[in-house]
């Protein structure tokens, strides 16, 4: 007995026609539309990760100015 994974689970409860489909090893016609639409996702992917890098980058340069800003103080406090 084949073991049941996680994606063919999503794939039966979104489309139990497709699921069967693929079951039964024939192709998708929509081919083209298929490669569009993961072409679209690995985008969408990539934005997500750079999105999420200049958020990081955005709050490192935060706390990095926050830090110089405090020993500017301190230095302009302590050197009267």
């Amino acid at each position: 007995m084949k073991p049941v994974r996680a994606s063919d689970i999503g794939s039966y409860l979104y489309c139990r026609r497709a699921w069967w489909y693929r079951l039964n090893g024939q192709e998708s016609i929509n081919q083209a539309e298929m490669a569009a639409g993961t072409d679209l996702h690995r985008k969408h992917g990539r934005r997500v990760l750079e999105a999420g890098l200049m958020r990081s980058l955005g709050f490192i340069l935060l706390l990095a100015g926050c830090v110089l800003l405090t020993a500017f103080g301190l230095v302009s406090l302590l050197g009267n």
